[in-house]
């Protein structure tokens, strides 16, 4: 999955206003409590970081899972 794949699909999920904040504040207990941008920036791949926003936001991400 491309860099840009993740932010669409996070976009659609929790929405165009949301969607960065949620990227930037949001830490993930499958990421070792990093948020989406931290976890980008430590080199983790889209797809894992993906999987893991579904893992925690299941209702939100139900949509656009793979």
């Amino acid at each position: 999955m491309r860099i840009s794949d993740l932010r669409e699909r996070i976009a659609l999920s929790f929405g165009d206003s949301w969607a960065p904040s949620f990227s930037q504040d949001i830490a993930i207990s499958e990421l070792n409590s990093m948020t989406v941008n931290e976890a980008l920036s430590a080199g983790r791949e889209a797809d894992e970081i993906w999987r893991a926003v579904c893992k925690q936001c299941p209702t939100e991400t139900e949509k656009y899972r793979y």
